[in-house]
């Protein structure tokens, strides 16, 4: 499991009460895909949290004790756990908060959604005149020379594409909603083509993060949902 102090001020919210507030995070990789923030005790506001009597296993991790924030009004019930004597050195004394329990993480002053950025994970925005043609079920839903191509760490590479360039007349917009650390909150579509309906296989971010508002009312298609040529030159 890989550990690695972070370079931010970390502040965690309940209620509109900062639970944390802390310039030495640490951020655990408790899974390869992204980090987990854990917290110096001496950074939180122990006043806040009730000890619910439980302790959680983790085989990497160890033991922890569970316990319940109360602030603003508020109360998160299991939302944290606090790693006493974990065979982990780094994270003994360190609190890890359950990350959508809570109403709101900063990262300085920017509000920061889904998970903590990783600092290993870069996210690149090119304009291209690549010619890209997206299918589904054999239909051309869109075709473009104007693409804004996102290549983010570990990740295939995605497809924006301008909406005069999409048959936006076989969409149909969902209620789906997804948060990303990196790019902001995405709105979805489906694609009807004749009788089948393909469930939420188009998104949008309306307004991104500025690192990523150049993609900003683009839409994309769910690569491995649909059927993408990308020219070569």
């Amino acid at each position: 499991m890989k550990v690695v102090p972070g370079a931010k001020r970390v502040r965690a919210y309940l209620g509109g009460v900062a639970v944390a507030d802390t310039p030495r995070p640490l951020l655990v990789w408790e899974n390869p895909h992204y980090p987990a923030y854990y917290l110096p005790a001496a950074d939180v506001r122990e006043d806040l949290i009730t000890p619910d009597g439980e302790r959680v296993h983790s085989p990497s991790r160890g033991d922890a004790e569970q316990g319940t924030v109360t602030a603003g009004g508020r109360t998160a019930a299991g939302a944290v756990l606090f790693y006493k004597d974990s065979p982990i050195e780094e994270i003994r004394g360190h609190y890890r908060f359950e990350w959508g329990a809570l109403d709101a993480w900063f990262e300085e002053d920017e509000e920061v959604f889904t998970h903590p950025r990783d600092p290993y994970t870069r996210v690149d925005i090119l304009p291209s005149s690549r010619l890209v043609r997206v299918a589904i079920g054999g239909v051309t839903v869109a075709e473009s020379t104007s693409p804004r191509m996102l290549f983010e760490t570990g990740l295939p590479v995605r497809y924006y594409l301008p909406k005069p360039h999409v048959r936006m007349e076989l969409l149909e917009h969902t209620d789906t909603v997804t948060t990303c650390p990196y790019k902001g909150t995405a709105e979805y579509w489906s694609v009807r083509i004749g009788d089948t309906l393909h469930q939420d296989v188009v998104w949008s971010y309306r307004t991104p993060l500025p690192e990523s508002r150049t993609i900003a009312g683009l839409v994309c298609f769910y690569n491995e949902k649909v059927d993408i040529t990308v020219a070569s030159a």
